[in-house]
């Protein structure tokens, strides 16, 4: 069953991390133009069909959201708010990184702050659930392994930053600027753990055992990014009218080829959260495994993203020891997911 449930969330990761391939095929459009309509099927559309999941026959979604769940609803959307953040940052790591180096700093920066962040806040709101106990000391090594995985990627990007002519660097990566790409995808990862946070908030909203344990916090990922569509929605319309770039949505041309696109990049980046979802009702008898998972979908994305990386020609031109710097960076972030289970 273990296996059945990990293997789930191993293809939810591989789906998420090719979501950014699709993007590619948009032609015409802005960053914020297409950005904005892919989020509209990546934010909405798709985690509002998942939630329906969760509701059995004869109930309604309204009726969880007026079932007194109000606070943790609305703690929900707003750590929704908050990774949305993280999710705006995130697509702009991968202008200016790439889809390997950028995911790879902005998930092995989420795994971490996604593990300390959600103990730490609920305990600061809820300090009688005494949630600091869950940062054990097979934790906090898991959190400074990852970190030092983060740092060697860095290397890896430094070194690759550093080792190819200008030229090169705009080939495989149009926009390549490492400075900021690595603060953007710092920033990425920080804010997009505040997604973790709002799980916790929103675990209990479900008909309880009325919802089969797979579809259990489809719910709460729809507040979670409802809230975040908000966040980038606002951004992008801002960036519409700074850049004058209204007029990409009056393109009819263009719509059927770009929406196509943006709904195939939508549905691929919602699979992680719905393949962890559906993924952990196979691993509730594991509570390891179980609080684990949002690591391991992390870590997993992290690998996916950088085989994506190697096909795209990303790393082309880099020197052998770039390459094994780059390599043992992504094995030790591997690593840093699974080792509290290892020490506990």
């Amino acid at each position: 069953m273990y296996l059945i449930g990990l293997l789930i969330i191993a293809i939810g990761a591989f789906c998420q991390s090719s979501s950014y391939v699709p993007i590619n095929k948009i032609k015409g459009w802005s960053w914020e133009s297409y950005w904005l309509i892919q989020g509209v099927f990546a934010w909405l559309v798709f985690p509002f069909s998942g939630a329906l999941l969760a509701v059995p026959e004869g109930h309604s979604l309204g009726e969880l959201f007026y079932s007194g769940n109000s606070f943790n609803i609305l703690m929900t959307i707003l750590f929704g708010v908050l990774w949305g953040v993280g999710g705006l940052t995130f697509g702009l790591s991968m202008r200016y990184l790439g889809v390997a180096l950028g995911q790879s700093i902005a998930l092995g920066t989420c795994a971490a702050g996604g593990t300390i962040l959600g103990p730490v806040l609920l305990n600061i709101l809820f300090p009688e659930l005494n949630t600091l106990s869950s940062l054990t000391f097979a934790v906090i090594m898991g959190v400074t392994v990852t970190l030092i995985g983060i740092a060697i990627i860095g290397v890896a990007g430094m070194m690759k930053a550093n080792s190819l002519p200008e030229d090169e660097k705009k080939a495989a990566v149009k926009d390549f600027n490492f400075p900021k790409g690595i603060a953007i995808a710092l920033l990425a990862g920080i804010m997009s753990g505040c997604f973790n946070v709002g799980l916790e908030f929103g675990k209990d909203i479900n008909f309880g055992e009325l919802t089969p344990d797979m579809f259990k916090t489809l719910p709460a990922t729809m507040l979670v990014t409802l809230g975040g569509f908000l966040t980038n929605a606002i951004y992008c319309l801002y960036q519409n009218f700074k850049n004058k770039s209204f007029s990409d949505y009056k393109q009819w041309n263009l719509w059927t080829n770009n929406a196509l696109f943006c709904a195939l990049a939508g549905v691929l980046w919602y699979s992680q959260f719905f393949g962890l979802s559906l993924g952990k009702g196979f691993l509730t008898e594991s509570p390891t495994l179980t609080t684990l998972s949002f690591c391991i979908l992390m870590a997993l994305n992290v690998i996916f993203a950088n085989v994506w990386g190697i096909i795209l020609k990303e790393w082309k031109g880099c020197s052998k020891r770039t390459i094994i710097v780059l390599v043992l960076g992504i094995l030790i972030l591997a690593t840093s997911s699974f080792l509290p289970e290892l020490l506990k």
